[in-house]
């Protein structure tokens, strides 16, 4: 399917801590798109309500059903968007690609490759100082979230461009 319009919105992949919205404001910036983050509409929304990994997910199916259509909305305008939501699994990125091909759009994932450590380190930094959007996660919380992460295969088909740790 060709993709004719200029405007595009981009992804990001990787674990907790890994500095993915370090990497969406960056770009966001860079290319004058709106960022929209996760972690702060769900805890503007629906922060009092999540209590459990469960929750998460029942708020972010939610949240994706109105984020979805605003995204697709600005894009087929030509204004490009910063998605910072996860796309660490398949369905994670078929979300993301409903949202692209209806708008006719390209896209872009950005994987933020960072070791364990080094998100378990930022993870402790931002459990201290909790900027908006956040929450607190232990190691273990950390393990188990990651437990889930599916690296993208090539048959996904989509155009992934890579950030070094710590690339700010």
């Amino acid at each position: 399917m060709p993709y004719v319009r200029s405007a595009n919105p981009s992804l990001l992949l990787q674990k907790a801590g890994a500095g993915k919205t370090t990497v969406a404001s960056r770009v966001a910036q860079e290319f004058s798109a709106i960022l929209i983050s996760e972690d702060i509409w769900l805890t503007q929304l629906f922060g009092d309500q999540m209590k459990t990994f469960g929750d998460y997910i029942k708020f972010s199916q939610k949240l994706k059903t109105v984020v979805g259509p605003l995204v697709v909305d600005r894009l087929t305008t030509g204004q490009s968007a910063r998605l910072d939501f996860q796309a660490n699994t398949r369905t994670g990125r078929a979300w993301f690609r409903s949202v692209f091909e209806q708008a006719g759009a390209a896209h872009v994932l950005h994987g933020v490759n960072t070791p364990d450590e080094a998100c378990l380190s930022r993870i402790a930094k931002r459990n201290a100082e909790r900027p908006e959007g956040s929450h607190h996660l232990t190691e273990e919380d950390f393990v188990c979230v990651s437990s889930f992460f599916q690296a993208p295969e090539e048959a996904e088909g989509f155009s992934v461009k890579s950030h070094a740790a710590g690339a700010r």
